[in-house]
């Protein structure tokens, strides 16, 4: 039985054993995407064994750096644990690239389903709400108008930058073209300044620099939010004789609920920082809660941590101990998981005009995730009668989030140059560098 289970893995144990040459044989008829028995692809064996030449033959062959392991953990999430900069910031940009090629594959679908959709105006409220004073002042609220029209989005925003512990105001617009080149289908606009800038989607080797110094200096985490022990209950208004409450939001007659069983399980991994590093995230953290907020310094490039001892274990050790009980490879992990449960409200509206098949439509070509059809399916299932026309919930204990659709109307007779970029602008690349 034993020896049928290290037959079932090749790529595996070649890696393992660093192989390259074996493996490079391999590649040609099996799969890279195979998990053993613990959930790890090959890329996870050979990032958390440091056989470096491996991790760079399966990513020419189209390793997924998203996969997770049964514990939770990507290969990336390996890398940064290893503490190797330069592995990081290999799969860091293999990553995006794979997301990137992900997107293109689906885009026929995504466009398809885009315009399929009426053609409408929606507005969207947001803003995030605390009883500290200095954090309230901090935190931001907008007010998101947006259009509608074939394969193409209009958002308009006045939220631009955050300085000086304020959200700077402005006149910001986003355009959405689902007809025109992936290069050339988001351009934003400053309206005053009449100036615009395309959004390239393609980071600049000081962003992956940078990205990777906060990956380095951070915790590295895995969260879920399972959605199994969600229920709902009318919420109540009125003193002495308690009724359902129903109220107006907008346009639109809304019943409330109030959430139950809204639980964030998070694990945190943090071999790879140091006491000062913990220091410092710790601080952080507590000044942000207190409304304050550190000064920005000049980011130091992270150095490589030294290499871990390496590990004493066996191909056959490795592959022959229960599911999920490896035995330990690459750095001593050092984890810490958390649970906190969130109460949290919502109210649905029958009167509203969209679907939520229709918002996850939407929502789906902004943002093409597969954590999409966990949440389409929740949305279906589990909501009260009603589109989910409200929802307030709390993201830290003294931050609360507030989400509410305010106005939507079907339109006919968008004019086209809503989604076209004025003649008059000029393009000005330096406008939004952080785009």
């Amino acid at each position: 039985m034993a020896g049928e289970a290290i037959q079932e893995y090749p790529m595996h144990e070649c890696v393992f054993r660093g192989d390259k040459k074996e493996l490079s044989r391999l590649l040609r008829t099996h799969d890279v995407t195979q998990k053993d028995k613990h959930g790890n692809t090959p890329l996870h064996l050979a990032v958390m064994l440091g056989h470096n030449d491996c991790v760079q033959l399966l990513l020419a062959h189209g390793a997924p750096v998203k996969s997770k392991n049964a514990l939770g953990w990507t290969p990336l999430a390996e890398a940064i644990s290893l503490g190797d900069r330069q592995t990081i910031v290999t799969l860091l940009r293999r990553l995006k690239q794979q997301s990137r090629e992900l997107l293109e594959k689906r885009r026929p679908a995504l466009m398809k389903a885009l315009s399929d959709l009426g053609d409408f105006y929606l507005e969207l409220h947001w803003d995030f709400h605390s009883w500290v004073p200095l954090v309230s002042r901090m935190l931001p609220s907008d007010i998101c108008r947006i259009h509608k029209r074939g394969c193409c989005l209009r958002m308009d925003t006045t939220l631009m930058d955050f300085t000086d512990m304020k959200w700077e105001r402005g006149d910001i617009t986003f355009l959405f073209n689902g007809n025109a080149k992936p290069s050339n289908s988001l351009t934003v606009l400053d309206n005053k300044m009449k100036v615009y800038h395309r959004i390239r989607n393609q980071e600049t080797e000081t962003e992956i620099e940078d990205e990777v110094d906060i990956l380095m200096s951070s915790d590295i985490v895995a969260a879920q939010m399972p959605t199994k022990n969600i229920t709902f209950t009318r919420a109540q208004s009125g003193w002495l004789f308690k009724a359902d409450k129903t109220d107006k939001v907008g346009n639109f007659t809304a019943d409330y609920y109030i959430v139950h069983g809204l639980t964030l399980e998070s694990r945190k991994r943090r071999e790879h920082l140091s006491d000062e590093d913990l220091r410092k995230n710790k601080a952080i953290m507590e000044n942000f809660t207190k409304g304050y907020l550190s000064e920005n310094t000049e980011p130091e490039r992270r150095p490589s941590l030294p290499p871990p001892d390496r590990s004493d274990a066996s191909w056959e050790d490795y592959i022959n101990s229960p599911p999920a009980e490896a035995p330990h490879l690459g750095r001593p992990v050092q984890n810490k998981e958390n649970t906190k449960t969130f109460k949290a409200m919502i109210a649905t509206s029958e009167d509203f005009p969209m679907t939520v098949e229709a918002l996850m439509d939407m929502l789906e070509v902004i943002g093409p995730f597969k954590q999409f059809s966990k949440l389409r399916t929740f949305m279906q299932s589990k909501l009260p009668p009603g589109f989910p026309i409200k929802i307030e919930i709390p993201v830290f204990p003294t931050v609360t989030a507030k989400l509410t659709f305010h106005e939507f109307a079907w339109k006919e007779d968008l004019e086209e140059s809503l989604f076209e970029t004025p003649s008059d602008y000029v393009e000005d690349p330096t406008r939004f560098p952080d785009l």
